[in-house]
């Protein structure tokens, strides 16, 4: 385990690599950042120079991300065009949007294994019409609607929650946005347990654990739902960093000042250091997610080994 443990490490370098540099090229390289500093006003060509040169603009593309991979091993992600420093709006943006995301995962995780293993265990029978005919809805409409559908009913008409979260995000305020995000991704989490527990449901090993007169709810947990339950955490694992990026329309409607708040305000306002920063965080944030994943397939699976 520990070997393979160090060889996911050492492969998640050269895709650790190519991907900040395919952001940083995406974002430096097209557009002048120094340019969209001072909007529709020419900049003074002194200035503009003094700037390039504080910013390392004045250099090749290939040197810039050079110098900012450095600034990362030091732990400085660099600072905004306002003066501040990203680590800072970091420090104040990631907290809220992590709290929202173990709202949201908690919900799609309970909610949509329990819909999938409903339908899976009543396949062909109304429960099971019932799941898919919801999970379908949920697909369809766009998370901007469902949003601002559930805001206006849920807050502001029957006034069940805040139609805004709070500063400070708590977590009461984070109920009707967490359903929001998790919305989509539950339905593809009830579809995927449904399928997966509707097939192993017909197992041999399942036939032998009835025989052999097992109760019924051992069967369904033990054996049934923890070997359907693989291809569900594969989801799971990479939606991890889905919700957190994927976060900016539900944060923009519920006015929470996390990542989402952060990301969009920063291509908004063509802020790169910003948004590059934010961005190679949500990549280690997908890695490190994936790699949870691999290691919980021995933990559901023990026939699973490691070389």
């Amino acid at each position: 385990m520990g070997r393979y443990v160090i060889r996911r490490l050492l492969q998640m370098v050269p895709v650790f690599l190519g991907t900040t540099l395919l952001i940083f090229v995406m974002v430096y390289a097209l557009g002048d950042p120094v340019a969209a500093m001072f909007g529709d006003r020419a900049p003074d060509p002194a200035t503009a120079a003094m700037i390039r040169h504080q910013l390392y603009l004045d250099h090749p593309l290939w040197q810039q991300y050079l110098h900012y991979m450095g600034q990362i091993l030091q732990g400085d992600f660099g600072t905004a065009f306002d003066g501040q420093p990203v680590t800072q709006l970091m420090s104040s943006a990631f907290p809220v949007t992590l709290r929202l995301t173990l709202v949201a995962f908690a919900i799609e995780g309970i909610f949509g294994i329990a819909l999938g293993l409903l339908a899976g265990m009543r396949r062909g029978r109304f429960a099971d019409t019932g799941v898919l005919g919801f999970t379908l809805l949920m697909i369809s409409i766009p998370v901007f609607v469902t949003g601002y559908l559930l805001q206006y009913f849920v807050a502001v008409k029957w006034q069940l929650a805040n139609p805004a979260v709070a500063d400070g995000a708590p977590f009461g305020d984070l109920i009707l946005p967490g359903i929001v995000l998790a919305g989509v991704s539950l339905a593809y989490v009830a579809r995927l347990t449904r399928t997966s527990v509707a097939e192993n449901s017909r197992a041999d090993y399942i036939r032998t654990a009835v025989a052999k007169g097992m109760p019924r709810r051992r069967v369904v947990t033990t054996h049934l739902l923890r070997n359907s339950l693989i291809p569900v955490v594969t989801f799971l694992g990479t939606d991890i960093g889905n919700l957190m990026a994927g976060a900016v329309v539900t944060e923009r409607i519920f006015n929470v000042k996390g990542v989402g708040f952060q990301l969009y305000q920063g291509i908004l306002r063509q802020n790169p250091p910003t948004v590059v920063g934010f961005v190679t965080v949500l990549v280690l944030v997908f890695l490190a997610a994936n790699l949870l994943v691999d290691l919980l397939y021995a933990v559901l699976d023990p026939r699973i080994r490691y070389a």
